[in-house]
């Protein structure tokens, strides 16, 4: 089943094309990997399928329904949630408050104030289950803005993952964190494998090829090539491109 299909999805500021007649497909249960240069157009994608950025032409398709045009909301009651390239948290509130929320946010709550999203038994429930998932129920009750990066990294999983999504945009996870926190991180991500689609946009390449299932490399707004780990490490254009030989 394919959970994502992009079809010649193309985008513009000004005379700077930064996604030039993109396609790819995302399998239900993979990992899809996007990788390139800096200045490829990566962020920009994921902002499209996201949809915080409204492409020029093409077509994104989820789950058979065409979302090209669907506000950030609406994705998101479709099963669709992302995680930034800069960690997104709210650091007064407390690790499960900041999944509760997202549980509040899923479940339509009628909660009118911020916080009382910490006070209802089932948010909570489901909050402490979304934090069990990422290896963070030890620490509900820490203020968000205490943790380290790599903690902040699983914790951003994990209200994504209390939207209960069936396709996740990661926008570089590992970016910021030291060696441990990457590996702690990267055995998550591996753990998501099979119960969700999955585009994953990292630097890190031993990552990237340890995770993915696909790889697409994306060079000046362009796929230049899409396959699985060892086509795209024999791959003439894209080591010249972008890997060079010492990452084959």
């Amino acid at each position: 089943m394919t959970v994502l299909s992009v079809q010649g999805l193309t985008k513009s500021f000004g005379a700077l094309k930064v996604s030039d007649a993109i396609s790819f497909d995302l399998r239900a249960g993979e990992i899809h990997a996007i990788i390139g240069p800096n200045g490829a157009g990566k962020t920009t994608l994921i902002h499209q399928l996201s949809g915080s950025i409204r492409p020029d032409a093409g077509r994104i398709l989820m789950e058979g329904r065409d979302i090209t045009r669907l506000p950030v909301p609406a994705r998101a009651r479709r099963g669709l949630a992302r995680s930034f390239q800069i960690t997104a948290i709210l650091p007064g509130f407390s690790v499960l408050e900041n999944v509760a929320l997202a549980v509040q946010a899923r479940s339509g709550s009628s909660f009118r104030f911020f916080r009382r999203a910490a006070a209802e038994r089932a948010l909570n429930e489901q909050a402490r289950a979304s934090l069990g998932a990422v290896g963070l129920a030890g620490i509900a009750g820490r203020a968000a803005g205490t943790l380290s990066h790599g903690e902040k990294r699983q914790l951003e999983i994990a209200i994504a993952l209390a939207m209960r999504p069936r396709l996740l945009l990661l926008d570089e996870p590992l970016a910021g964190t030291g060696q441990h926190e990457a590996a702690r991180i990267g055995r998550l991500i591996a753990s998501l494998k099979g119960q969700l689609g999955i585009v994953l946009i990292e630097h890190d390449m031993a990552a990237v090829f340890a995770l993915a299932d696909r790889i697409s490399v994306l060079v000046h707004g362009r796929l230049i090539a899409t396959g699985s780990p060892t086509e795209i490490r024999q791959n003439s254009q894209v080591r010249a491109a972008y890997l060079g030989e010492s990452e084959c």
